[in-house]
């Protein structure tokens, strides 16, 4: 029980965050909805569902995959984010089909809603929940990336930094990006459909959210599917870790080095060069000098070195060694 408990504290907090958040979300939406009879309501309140869901799946999934290698899994669970971030995107998919299916009937049969204040103070307060998680998520990325941002400058951080934070914290980022859009964009149908009469914009509002949904799916999708194909390390990771290991008196060159990203976990394997003759005992701990340093980062999981003598000639080059 003891272990259970340390595994969830673990867990993706972004996710914990916007699963009770948009529960709570989606309760008050669709009351609002069946009460109102507004499409966009109706749509506001499939997406808060959907990523209730969604997030949940992830939260649970995130504490998984910080599970301890086992014998019989010896590179460890961290991939089991990825699976659970590809459930995730099926469902999105599939509330987003029915948002778009709600949209399209509601520009063939326009539906005039009713209770515009009650539909107006749940949106206001979904832009603030949504906003709230989203400004959390931004700051996760930051965390996570260890990257300087406040202020205007979090948004673009954010979005740059992204690929290179969990696939929990991603997916949060990414939904409630689209989940505090969707909002707004109610928040403006139900506000024109009730002082010009524009009935239309509550079908194209609700469009535009499924589209959105659309969009979530096939990001999160595509990253999560890179994740479980294995990627390589962002260009500033590999760049960060090789300085690292040439910073080392006794280097001279890196014959190869391989970074695999897993989440936000990587994985290195290197093979280098070191100065004329030295001893093995003295190259020896040279390495472990080398990989006591490289384990100090957080995000490094594991080190494979091999230590090769110089051969005279300068092989290192990010570029090249990376398309190889």
């Amino acid at each position: 029980m003891k272990n259970t408990w340390q595994l969830i504290k673990k867990g993706n907090t972004s996710s914990a965050i916007a699963a009770l958040g948009n529960t709570g979300l989606s309760i008050i939406k669709a009351i609002a909805a069946s009460i109102s009879g507004s499409g966009t309501m109706f749509a506001s309140a499939m997406h808060s569902v959907a990523d209730a869901v969604n997030q949940g799946f992830v939260f649970v999934g995130s504490v998984l995959a910080e599970r301890k290698p086992t014998k019989k899994f010896p590179t460890g669970f961290g991939r089991v984010i990825n699976l659970v971030c590809m459930v995730a995107v099926i469902v999105v998919t599939i509330m987003a089909y029915e948002t778009i299916l709600k949209g399209f009937k509601l520009l063939k049969h326009p539906e005039e809603a009713t209770n515009f204040w009650l539909n107006f103070i749940v949106l206001v307060i979904a832009v603030i929940i949504d906003g709230s998680i989203l400004m959390k998520a931004m700051k996760e990325i930051m965390k996570e990336t260890r990257v300087q941002a406040t202020g205007f400058a979090l948004l673009p951080a954010a979005f740059k930094n992204a690929g290179r934070a969990a696939p929990p914290t991603r997916l949060v980022f990414y939904e409630d990006i689209v989940a505090t859009l969707g909002a707004l964009f109610a928040l403006i149908a139900i506000v024109f459909a009730h002082f010009m009469d524009f009935l239309i914009l509550d079908g194209i509002a609700t469009i535009l959210i499924g589209c959105l949904m659309v969009g979530v799916a096939f990001k999160v999708g595509y990253d999560n599917m890179v994740g479980l194909i294995g990627v390589a390390a962002p260009k500033d990771v590999e760049e960060k870790i090789s300085n690292l290991i040439l910073n080392d008196p006794d280097v001279r060159d890196i014959n190869r080095l391989r970074i695999l990203q897993e989440g936000r976990n990587y994985h290195v394997e290197a093979y280098i060069e070191l100065k004329k003759g030295m001893s093995l005992a003295e190259a020896s701990h040279t390495k472990m000098r080398i990989n006591a340093i490289l384990t100090q980062d957080p995000n490094i999981s594991d080190v494979t070195l091999g230590i090769l003598e110089d051969d005279g000639i300068k092989l290192w080059n990010p570029r090249e060694d990376l398309d190889q």
